[in-house]
């Protein structure tokens, strides 16, 4: 029986995580760091409304057996670079070392198809560079999930990402190229809790086709919980 931290937990990926998380036997309890409740009542959620810029008040509370760390912001929604680096870069790598520093074993992250802390796009890096310094961490065991381009269903509707989902859903469509499709949010989520329950330790990455072929383990990985 595991206790789960979960970060982004409000998100297109980290409230499906929740969920999956809340249902699985595995897990004993799950507790969500959030900036807004998540209007969810269940005997295995143990929520904290925190403010991520005062880490002495939540740094206690990263302790457990697993950290989840699905945060994540768009920049039309951030206001700047520097905004969205925040949330994406600096929040998540505080949580990590918080939980370092609390002996939690195994820290998921889900990062992006293309993260490189060398590359001249804006995102790109931002994602790498979290990859990197994560990596530095003394955690027994990192999976970094990259997905590829995510599927509808967000709260926020992207007009130019919904073009980009239709042009890849038929990019996919052509033989060898199926691993390019849209994924959904409950896909990489237990892609990440599958991940969780693989016998590794060190650091293991996972892009585009693997995360798909880690999602499909579930059924299996269920059967043996229950």
């Amino acid at each position: 029986m595991k206790t789960a931290i979960v970060i982004g937990a409000t998100g297109y990926v980290g409230s499906r995580l929740v969920e999956l998380l809340l249902r699985d036997s595995r897990f004993e309890q799950v507790t969500a760091l959030v900036r807004k409740s998540l209007g969810l009542a269940n005997a295995k959620l143990e929520e904290h409304v925190v403010d991520f810029d005062r880490p002495d008040t939540w740094k206690k509370l990263v302790a457990g057996d697993v950290l989840y760390s699905a945060m994540g912001t768009t920049l039309k929604a951030a206001g700047s670079k520097d905004a969205q680096y925040k949330i994406d870069y600096t929040y998540q790598y505080e949580i990590a070392k918080a939980a370092a520093v609390h002996n939690v074993p195994i820290y998921v992250l889900v990062s992006a198809a293309g993260a490189d802390p060398g590359s001249k796009i804006f995102y790109s890096r931002m994602k790498g560079e979290l990859e990197r310094d994560v990596k530095k961490l003394p955690f027994e065991t990192i999976h970094i999930i990259r997905p590829g381009m995510l599927g509808s269903g967000r709260k926020e509707v992207r007009g130019g990402e919904q073009v980009g989902i239709g042009v890849m859903k038929v990019i996919s469509m052509i033989p060898g190229l199926g691993n390019l499709k849209p994924i959904d949010g409950k896909e990489v989520a237990q892609a990440m809790i599958n991940a969780t329950f693989k016998q590794v330790q060190g650091i293991r990455s996972y892009t585009m086709g693997g995360v798909f072929k880690l999602a499909k383990v579930s059924s299996q990985l269920s059967s043996k919980a229950s």
